[in-house]
């Protein structure tokens, strides 16, 4: 493993050592904006290829929960790892990235001027520019995981549609597109399904619980038909903590969680 100055890790591909623990842990973590606790003293412990999806009410600390884990905001106190190597406190957004960290936020941000494929391409490259990458000739290795990556997300007879003409579900699945083709370990996906159509909705279901096994997937919903569709294991927020965790089913049925989200 590299190391900067000061100590710090800088991750790279296969470093994660997921033998004696989840791949992700987040102990005690506390964050607070001008005095009100977004995080209060959260614990949360995700599995390698485990599918989890996190609810709650609206300033429950979703948000806040992501922005922890790749590296946006740091918390004041506890500990973030992945693996149980690699302290995410210490590494810079891009490192985290690069350690196999990807976010999908709630709206689409793919290059609407550019073929699915173009895009799928510029976000296989990670920061070179878009013209030398646009200009570089690829690879037999990196068209065919183009191709595999579109099949994946129903895109492949899609590749020379210019994104811009996409549905709003196929810009979604072709930004879930773009983060698989950087191969993350942890996939956080952050409403999906807003504004999409029924069908888009079972597809985007679909796709997710497929991924689950050779990434660890998170998603933050609101859409709690979606979830039911979905869920494998529920964490609940509220005011900072987790609130409850387990399966739809218990969940579902824990009264605290009625009276403070379900319920309303």
């Amino acid at each position: 493993m590299k190391q900067r100055e000061g100590g710090r890790h800088i991750a790279e591909p296969g470093q994660i050592d997921t033998t004696h623990g989840p791949i992700l842990y987040l102990e005690n973590v506390t964050v607070s904006f001008d005095g009100f606790k977004a995080l209060d003293d959260i614990n949360l412990y995700l599995d390698d290829g485990e599918l989890r999806c996190i609810i709650g009410p609206n300033g429950a600390g979703k948000t806040t929960l992501m922005d922890v884990i790749t590296g946006k905001t740091r918390p004041d106190t506890g500990a973030v790892f992945l693996g149980n190597t690699l302290d995410l406190t210490a590494m810079r957004e891009h490192e985290i990235v690069n350690a196999g960290i990807g976010r999908k936020f709630q709206k689409p941000t793919v290059f609407t001027q550019h073929t699915v494929f173009a895009n799928l391409e510029l976000a296989s490259q990670g920061g070179k520019g878009v013209w030398s990458t646009l200009f570089a000739k690829l690879s037999g290795a990196e068209r065919d995981q183009i191709e595999s990556v579109a099949d994946t997300i129903g895109l492949r007879d899609r590749l020379p549609t210019m994104a811009g003409s996409l549905s709003h579900g196929e810009k979604q699945w072709l930004e879930i597109g773009m983060l698989l083709m950087q191969d993350p370990r942890l996939l956080l996906v952050d409403e999906p399904v807003a504004g999409m159509t029924h069908q888009e909705v079972e597809r985007t279901a679909e796709l997710l619980t497929g991924l689950a096994g050779t990434h660890t997937v998170v998603v933050v919903e609101h859409d709690m038909e979606f979830v039911r569709l979905i869920a494998r294991k529920v964490t609940v927020l509220h005011e900072g903590r987790v609130l409850a965790e387990g399966s739809m089913d218990r969940v579902q049925q824990d009264p605290r969680v009625v009276e403070v989200y379900l319920g309303t």
